[in-house]
């Protein structure tokens, strides 16, 4: 069974205390590919056109014998309306909101695929691979002392991560912001941000939670809610990760 260090918020290792067994789960990539997708495809919204877009018009054809496009025409002039191929006219096969997006998952695979993306939080070589940077010598899966969910300010939990030797990711998430591409950018979402590392804490009023929110690419999870798609963003496992001591045993119960 691995071991990994507790640290304080000052850096200092505290003790030492053995993982849960959960961490020693086998590595299922495609279980956690095929959970993180069901996941992100069950929070899709459906979307379409406006019923009556583009097909207001009166309009009527000319049919055929007058050396023009057999294309249907405004009945108050001769500009081509309604028809997809026309300025202003219908889609030809547009997005449909009846269409079904969900997608369904076994419970047990479900299970699967958490257990394989906490035990891949574990492996050095997988967080690296991800991106992730940190402190030569900092054990994985990264345990603090339960004092780090009362921290309560933005500049004290990134102290906290400065002394604990992550504070790099989070440099690298902020220097990662980049202008979206494509159409995202009229629609209130201009910029893309990396994602950096993840806290887990086991009480839902813990103060970190509004402390660490506004650090660029860093998330608050519960022990309690953690899942696939928060451990394994985009379906690729090895997310550099943050316990408290309390959540890792609650995660030792499973």
């Amino acid at each position: 069974m691995s071991k990994v260090n507790v640290y304080s918020l000052n850096g200092e290792v505290l003790r030492t205390e053995a993982l849960p067994e959960v961490f020693s789960t086998a590595f299922r990539p495609d279980v956690i590919h095929r959970a993180v997708v069901a996941e992100e495809s069950n929070k899709r919204q459906p979307y379409g056109p406006k019923p009556g877009a583009g097909i207001r018009h009166s309009v009527s054809t000319w049919g055929k014998g007058r050396g023009v496009a057999r294309v249907q025409r405004l009945s108050s002039g001769a500009k081509g309306a309604e028809s997809p191929n026309n300025v202003g006219g219908r889609r030809a096969h547009p997005p449909r909101v009846d269409k079904v997006w969900t997608m369904k998952v076994n419970q047990k695979e479900k299970t699967l695929a958490k257990c394989s993306a906490l035990a891949a939080t574990a492996d050095e070589e997988k967080v690296r691979a991800r991106g992730h940077r940190f402190n030569e010598g900092l054990t994985l899966p990264v345990v603090v002392e339960d004092r780090l969910e009362d921290v309560k300010s933005t500049s004290e939990v990134l102290d906290t991560l400065r002394s604990i030797g992550v504070s790099d990711d989070v440099i690298r998430a902020k220097d990662g912001i980049r202008i979206r591409a494509g159409r995202g950018k009229m629609r209130g979402r201009p910029y893309r941000m990396p994602r950096s590392l993840l806290i887990v804490v086991s009480a839902h009023d813990a103060a970190v939670v509004k402390g660490a929110r506004n650090l660029p690419g860093v998330e608050v999870a519960f022990a309690e809610m953690l899942n696939s798609g928060n451990l394994a963003p985009g379906g690729l496992p090895g997310r550099l990760t943050v316990f408290t001591e309390s959540a890792l045993k609650k995660i030792g119960e499973w």
